[in-house]
């Protein structure tokens, strides 16, 4: 039931609160954040409106979200806050880079997200993995920071198609909402999340070797020469931003399900907390577009561990380009 009542905040000013599923709304006419042209109540409007697809993509999975208060830059919550309601369910995951266990919340259901949404938690960044089982294999494909990267971007989710059709695989592909693009690819139980990791690190280095002049595995920025980067650094613990998450860019944009053949008709600024209810209608995408859950084949694997882990090898390779910069 929606009901509303007259609220006076800002002194001269007159805005209006909610509730909705038993949640509070409030302070819902507030500019979203500069450049958003959107309010807080088109982003709580936006979730309840896509609510039926963004929460299969949430569900049983850590949660973090990226919230923007009125006047602060926007910051990244992992851990639920203390006054977090006792209706929201949460799951406790150890950090092993601060050493401590991180109480997230699992968002599942209306009143979850809609709570989120009064937080003004505009983007959200699920795990990668439901308790301990990795579901997708990911590549987030970065294009170089330029105007108009985005269709560099959709060229090299081309190349990663390749290299998943050589491999008897298929995926699904979504803007990001920002510049780049996300190809999942659902993955059989029973895989470990080493060679998950690993096949994720050969299939882009097979994408980037169908077009090495368009696309890079190369993690450290200066060595990219302004092509799109195949990042495969996406497994284990760290997370991506859901499918239908709206982003802090201007115009409020979501990360949106593409099919592959739409995919360079399209642009980020199509797909916003304003229109993409309207372009959804009653149908979810996502869901539809996802392939079966796959095995990975062992080629892709044992080729894989045999690829060094990029975050590893930059470090080493930054400590190395430091050394001889203090020529030692």
């Amino acid at each position: 039931m929606l009901t509303s009542r007259p609220h006076l905040g800002i002194v001269g000013r007159v805005t209006s609160d909610e509730t909705r599923d038993g949640v509070s709304l409030t302070n819902l006419d507030q500019p979203l954040f500069d450049g958003s042209d959107a309010t807080k109540r088109d982003l709580v409007d936006y979730l309840d409106a896509v609510r039926d697809r963004i929460l299969p993509a949430l569900r049983d999975r850590a949660l973090s979200v990226i919230r923007v208060r009125p006047g602060q830059k926007p910051f990244m919550q992992k851990n639920v806050p203390k006054y977090t309601p006792s209706w929201v369910r949460t799951i406790s995951v150890w950090a092993e880079a601060s050493h401590r266990e991180v109480s997230y919340a699992l968002c599942d259901d209306r009143r979850t997200l809609l709570w989120f949404g009064n937080q003004r938690a505009v983007e959200y960044h699920p795990a990668l993995v439901r308790g301990d089982r990795p579901t997708h294999l990911i590549l987030d494909l970065d294009p170089p920071d330029e105007d108009d990267a985005f269709p560099l971007a959709a060229r090299a989710a081309h190349l990663v198609r390749r290299a998943l059709d050589d491999a008897g695989l298929a995926g699904a592909v979504k803007t990001s909402g920002a510049k780049g693009v996300h190809v999942f690819v659902p993955v059989a139980a029973g895989i470990s999340m080493e060679d998950l990791a690993a096949a994720t690190r050969a299939l882009a280095a097979r994408a980037e070797r169908v077009d090495p002049a368009l696309a890079t595995t190369a993690f450290i920025r200066e060595d990219r020469e302004g092509k799109v980067f195949l990042d495969s650094t996406r497994a284990g613990g760290a997370t991506v931003v859901a499918a239908y998450s709206p982003r802090i860019r201007p115009g409020t944009p979501v990360s949106f399900p593409v099919a592959w053949e739409d995919l360079d008709r399209v642009t980020p600024a199509d797909f916003t907390v304003r229109t993409a209810p309207g372009l959804l209608g009653d149908g979810d995408p996502w869901a539809a577009h996802m392939p079966d859950p796959q095995r990975l084949p062992a080629d892709l694997i044992e080729e894989g561990h045999t690829i060094p882990v990029a975050r590893v090898q930059a470090m080493h390779e930054g400590k190395r380009r430091a050394r001889a910069r203090r020529g030692g």
